[in-house]
C-alpha cells in the first residue's frame, strides 16, 4: 500500500483530524476569560481564574492521557482504522456538547472526553502514517502532519476573532464527527496491522529488555517538553490578558497571539523533517529545547505590559514548539516494531501527560506563589532545560527496523 493514492487520501484525512484537534485543544483557553465568568454568574478574581482554568485543564490533559494510553493499546489489538474512527468522532461529539452546559463541572467532563479522543487522535494518526509511508521521506510526512495541530491552533485564534460568544465556537464539534465518517468509509486498515497476529501481540510487551532503554528514554524527554508546552499554550491567552490595561477586553490580543503562537509552530514542523535528515534526531532535539528555553526567558522576562514585540516573541517560541513535535512524532514511532508500535508511542507520548495535567493543575496556586503569571509561566520553562539534560547524555538511538 505504500506510495499508493490511498496514502495521499489517508494522509489527508489524518491531517483534517490533526488539524481540528489542534483547534479543539486550544479552544477552551482562548475562551477561558469570557466563559468562565459566565458559568459563575459573578466577578472572578484572577486568582479564581487561575484556579478554575486550572481545573479544567487538568481535566483535559488527564482525558488525554487516558485516551492515548487506552487507544493505543486498543488499536495494537483492533486495528489503526476502527480506533482512529472512533477518537475522532468523541472528541468531535464532546466539543459539540460544550454548547449546551450549564456549569463548569459539566464543561470539565466533557474536556475530559474530548482530551481521551484528541490523545487517541494525536497517535493513532501518526503510527497510521509511519506505517503506510516509505522510510525514506517519513520524518518529512511526519513534520508536514506534526504542522497541522498549530494549523488547528491558528484556527482557534480565528474563531475567537470571529465569535464573541464562546459558545457558537464550540459548535466546530460537528465537523471531525464528519471526519470520522470519511474515514470509516474510505480509508483501508494499514498493511502492516494486517500482518500480524493476537496472539503475536500477547507475547509482545514494552518492557522487555529490548525496548526498555527507548521506552523510558523516549517517555523522559517527550513528558519534560510536554509539561513546558501544554502549560505555556494553555495560560498564554490568559497572560496576555493580564498585560492589558484596565478596562481593555483583549479580544483581539488574545486572538492574534494565539495564531502567532500557531504559525511559528507551522514553520517549525515543517523544519523538522529537513533538520532530522540533515542534523539526526539528538542535534535536532538540542537545537530546539535550547531555543524554548532562550525564548521563554525573553518573553516572560522582559514584558510587563502588553506591546508588539511580544508577537515577534512569541512566534519565535512557537518556531521551536513546532520544530519540537515534528521531531518527536518522527523518532519515536520508528523506535519500536510493528506489534507493539502504537501502545509503545502511546506510553512515551502520554505517561507525561499525567504530569503534565498535575503541574497545569497548580498554575492557580503558582501564580500567587510567584507573583503573577509571568514568573508562574517562566517556571514552566524549567522543562525544557530538563529535556535538554536529558537528549545531552543520551546518544542518537539505534531504531528498530519498521516491520
Amino acid at each position: 500500500m505504500e506510495n499508493s493514492k490511498n496514502n495521499w487520501l489517508a494522509l489527508f484525512l489524518c491531517i483534517l483530524a490533526y488539524t481540528f484537534a489542534g483547534t479543539v485543544s486550544t479552544l477552551m483557553s482562548v475562551y477561558l476569560p469570557v466563559a468562565i465568568p459566565e458559568l459563575l454568574g459573578n466577578k472572578v478574581t484572577e486568582s479564581l481564574l487561575g484556579e478554575i482554568g486550572a481545573y479544567i485543564s487538568a481535566v483535559f490533559l488527564y482525558g488525554w492521557m487516558i485516551g492515548g494510553l487506552l487507544f493505543g493499546v486498543w488499536s495494537d489489538h483492533i486495528g489503526r482504522k476502527k480506533v482512529l474512527v472512533f477518537s475522532t468522532a468523541l472528541y468531535g461529539f464532546a466539543t459539540v456538547l460544550c454548547v449546551f452546559v450549564p456549569n463548569q463541572y459539566a464543561l470539565m467532563g466533557l474536556r475530559f472526553f474530548a482530551g481521551m479522543g484528541i490523545g487517541g487522535v494525536l497517535l493513532i494518526t501518526t503510527v497510521y502514517i509511519s506505517e503506510i509511508w516509505h522510510a525514506k521521506n517519513r520524518p518529512v510526512i511526519l513534520g508536514i502532519l506534526a504542522i497541522f495541530f498549530p494549523v488547528g491552533i491558528v484556527a482557534t485564534g480565528s474563531l475567537n476573532l470571529l465569535f464573541t460568544n464562546w459558545r457558537q465556537a464550540f459548535w466546530l464539534g460537528i465537523i471531525p464527527i464528519i471526519i470520522a465518517l470519511l474515514i470509516a468509509l474510505l480509508l483501508p486498515e494499514t498493511t502492516k496491522w494486517q500482518t500480524i497476529k493476537e496472539d503475536q501481540i500477547a507475547k509482545k510487551s514494552i518492557f522487555d529488555l529490548e525496548h526498555r532503554s527507548n521506552l523510558w528514554m523516549g517517555t523522559l524527554i517527550f513528558g519534560s517538553v510536554l509539561i513546558g508546552l501544554w502549560g505555556l499554550f494553555s495560560w498564554i491567552p490568559t497572560w496576555v490578558q493580564t498585560l492589558m490595561p484596565a478596562g481593555q477586553d483583549g479580544q483581539q490580543e488574545r486572538g492574534i497571539s494565539m495564531m502567532l503562537l500557531g504559525i511559528g509552530g507551522i514553520l517549525g514542523g515543517i523544519l523538522s523533517g529537513f533538520l532530522i535528515k540533515k542534523m539526526g534526531n539528538r542535534k535536532t532535539l538540542l537545537l530546539t529545547f535550547s531555543g524554548c528555553f532562550i525564548s521563554c526567558c525573553l518573553l516572560f522576562l522582559t514584558n510587563t505590559q502588553f506591546n508588539a514585540i511580544i508577537y515577534f516573541e512569541m512566534a519565535f517560541l512557537a518556531l521551536f514548539f513546532g520544530i519540537s513535535q515534528g521531531a518527536l512524532s518522527s523518532y519515536i514511532p520508528e523506535l519500536f516494531p510493528t506489534l507493539i508500535r502504537a501502545t509503545a508511542t502511546g506510553f512515551c507520548f502520554n505517561i507525561g501527560r499525567f504530569f503534565t495535567a498535575t503541574a497545569v493543575f497548580f498554575v492557580g496556586s503558582f501564580v500567587t506563589a510567584f507573583g503573577g503569571f509571568s514568573n508562574a509561566l517562566l517556571s514552566f520553562s524549567l522543562t525544557f532545560l530538563l529535556a535538554l539534560a536529558l537528549t545531552f547524555f543520551s546518544k542518537e538511538p539505534v531504531k528498530i527496523k519498521l516491520n
